[in-house]
């Protein structure tokens, strides 16, 4: 499993006599086993190799122990995958990784839920060195695209206190995440009210790839690029882990990469390898920035209200808009 270790860079507008607060960083990437066994020695092989490094968090990709469900529409109940949260198999495993190697570990899974439809939770969590859950998050906004039949398997999050703001004790001090996941790292309100809430840092554990109704159509590049956007606009340091490989009918494309505040994209990953990225970064940057671009302090809520206005022109099976044209706006 290849190694990608990045010192820390400095901050180009440092404010006088700020206090540095250093933090090491990991992510591992790697293609999902058909072999359960396999699967966990590769993922334990990469929080070991990033704890080694110096890694304090190790981030992993979404639903970390599973299959990819969604390519596919459920051919019987949705739900046959999903485990529950507190004492499941990936909250052992998580576990067992964390005291193995004096690490955090973020994992994510598909939680298990008693809704008639058989849908559940997609939930990201941070466990610790005792092995306890310390942070937990929902995804909310949920995919509807080809390949990626998300809305057949996962109810959206809770709209009750939907973007919250962990604050996980570190050796090196605390560090104030967000647990938002995959489809949630397009929509540019996410970062912001998690920024507005406290957030130094985001995760969002990914499964994304190819799109089976455009299989030249590489959208790579525009992930990335909107992840770094929403780290500059907001002052936020992003870790995406993403998986890789062959999964059913998709073709996930790695490249995971962790991004700071300035835009910076301080490592990343192959498309198609084993990969663990470990970065040493300072939470004390967002300030920097964020004093000499007052985003926050010149914002204009008072004339944001069509945000928050009801859906307009709901999506349809189909695709399109209930009145025609793009879904969501009028047409």
């Amino acid at each position: 499993m290849k190694l990608i270790r990045k010192p820390q860079l400095p901050s180009p507008c440092p404010l006088p006599h700020r206090n540095h607060r250093e933090v090491c960083i990991g992510l591992v990437q790697c293609r999902w086993q058909e072999d359960p066994q396999r699967h966990r020695e590769a993922l334990s092989h990469g929080v070991a190799t990033a704890a080694s490094a110096g890694a304090a968090i190790v981030f992993l990709p979404e639903l970390t122990l599973s299959r990819y469900p969604a390519d596919t529409l459920p051919s019987g109940p949705a739900n046959s995958t999903a485990e529950v949260l507190q004492g499941g198999p990936t909250h052992q495993f998580a576990a067992q990784l964390a005291r193995d190697n004096d690490v955090m570990v973020h994992c994510s899974i598909f939680e298990h839920t008693d809704a008639a439809d058989h849908r559940g939770f997609n939930t990201a969590m941070v466990v610790d060195t005792s092995g306890e859950i310390v942070a937990q998050t929902r995804k909310l906004h949920i995919p509807v695209t080809t390949g990626y039949y998300e809305d057949h398997y996962f109810t959206p999050g809770p709209a009750e206190n939907p973007y919250p703001v962990h604050s996980l004790s570190l050796d090196s001090g605390d560090m104030a995440v967000g647990l938002p996941t995959c489809w949630d790292e397009w929509f540019p309100e996410v970062p912001r009210c998690y920024a507005l809430g406290g957030a130094e840092l985001l995760c969002y554990p990914t499964a994304i790839g190819s799109e089976p109704d455009y299989p030249s159509f590489d959208t790579e590049p525009l992930l990335r690029q909107v992840v770094v956007g929403h780290a500059i606009a907001n002052g936020l340091f992003i870790v995406i882990p993403n998986r890789f490989g062959s999964e059913g009918t998709l073709e996930f494309y790695g490249s995971s990469f962790i991004v700071d505040p300035l835009g910076r994209v301080l490592a990343q990953a192959p498309k198609d390898e084993e990969a663990v990225l470990v970065a040493d970064i300072d939470l004390g940057l967002r300030e920097d920035w964020l004093t000499l671009f007052p985003f926050f302090g010149t914002r204009r809520p008072d004339t944001y209200s069509a945000l928050t206005e009801a859906l307009k022109n709901p999506r349809q099976p189909s695709g399109m808009g209930l009145h025609g044209g793009i879904p969501g706006l009028r047409s």
